[in-house]
């Protein structure tokens, strides 16, 4: 398959055309993919909604996945077009995390760790017309499905803080909606959103806003019900 055009560009890599079927996702800065590709092909194997993975692209490199092309919106796009509310939008990613966390760990010998994607988020998430699908796997590691869900909200509570973005009431209602569903979980506890904090910055590609503003996205989810401690403090 000979490479096309590109069909964006995102933090850490660009996604080319192959043909109708394929993409090439290609990452910047020297990222292997052999992980992801491991984990993705261990979660595909388990039944759990990834992107089918295709042949290497022509001339591949060590940073090159292919992936299936995907077409339907973005969970974040359907939720600013209104066609998914808060409330659904919280139930689709509750459901994803609960499949993600049944599947045992692939490496881990804990019986208590999952694998864990680090950065479910709504613009992770693709409705298709055969159902939703999670991408962006870089970040997956294993441990205990609490930090998931505290990676999760930070996330959810530093764009909608970000006073660029339009749509942070209606993120802040994704949010709560979102702690409330996590509370017969365990919700997210202070030691997890601890965790979370502190891996979020160490993130090198988070914007100066984000970093910034991540205590005060901690004090957020921290004050709202299923989010633990009201007073957290990193």
């Amino acid at each position: 398959m000979e490479i096309g055009p590109l069909l964006g560009s995102g933090r850490t890599a660009d996604v080319y055309a192959l043909d109708g079927t394929w993409v090439l996702r290609r990452y910047r800065d020297g990222i292997d993919t052999t992980g992801e590709l491991a984990v993705m092909s261990y979660l595909a194997a388990s039944g759990f909604p990834v992107p089918r993975i295709g042949p290497p692209a022509d001339d591949a490199l060590p940073t090159d996945l292919v992936v299936q092309r995907l077409t339907g919106p973005t969970l974040a796009e359907a939720l600013l077009a209104g066609t998914v509310t808060e409330d659904e939008g919280a139930d689709l990613l509750v459901r994803l995390l609960h499949e993600l966390h049944a599947i045992p760990a692939r490496l881990s010998q804990d019986p208590e760790d999952r694998v864990l994607h680090l950065d479910l988020h709504p613009e992770n998430v693709i409705l298709s017309p055969e159902g939703a699908r999670v991408i962006g796997w870089l970040t997956a590691r294993e441990g205990p499905p609490a930090l998931d869900r505290a990676m999760t909200s930070l996330i959810l509570a530093q764009v909608s803080l970000d006073p660029a973005v339009t749509a942070g009431a209606r993120l802040r209602g994704l949010l709560a909606a979102l702690l409330t569903r996590f509370a017969a979980d365990g919700g997210v506890p202070a030691d997890a959103l601890a965790r979370a904090t502190a891996l979020r910055a160490e993130d090198p590609r988070l914007t100066a806003h984000e970093a910034t503003a991540l205590d005060e996205a901690a004090g957020l989810v921290a004050s709202l019900p299923g989010g633990g401690p009201a007073h957290f403090r990193r």
